[in-house]
């Protein structure tokens, strides 16, 4: 069980359902199994992004997203980027090289007190404003 706070990224949530992924839907769909029993928040922006991803071109019905975000919502707290997110976004965008989608959903989530970010995205061991990031498909151990 993990003692810090955690969160998922998109991607985890993506292959978290997507039983064509192989091993990475088994791992995705063990660690949101396990993060139901940990400190573990969503924002608002991975839920969306899931969303939008699931329903483009037909890849899920829009009925069966839509019930997977709504059960994910009773499942966890979900944290909204705020202004002050959107300002250490931008800075770090220059700062850190990171996409400004990236930025946002790093910043609402550091500002949430998440210290682990389960995400594909970044590079996996990076530590940034006290938020470290762990691709679970790459280091099993951390989870």
């Amino acid at each position: 069980m993990s003692a810090e706070r955690v969160s998922l990224d998109t991607n985890i949530l993506v292959y978290a359902v997507d039983r064509d992924a192989g091993e990475r839907h088994e791992r995705a769909a063990e660690l949101v199994d396990q993060a139901v029993e940990w400190d573990c928040v969503l924002p608002l922006q991975a839920l969306c992004e899931f969303f939008a991803a699931a329903t483009r071109k037909g890849k899920m019905p829009v009925e069966d997203a839509e019930a997977q975000v709504r059960d994910w919502m009773i499942l966890f707290p979900v944290v909204s980027s705020d202004p002050s997110d959107l300002s250490r976004a931008m800075a770090a965008v220059a700062r850190h090289s990171l996409s400004f989608w990236d930025a946002l959903l790093w910043a609402t989530v550091r500002r949430a007190g998440v210290r682990i970010l389960y995400t594909e995205n970044f590079q996996g061991g990076r530590e940034l404003g006290g938020v470290q990031f762990v691709n679970p498909f790459a280091a099993p151990e951390r989870v």
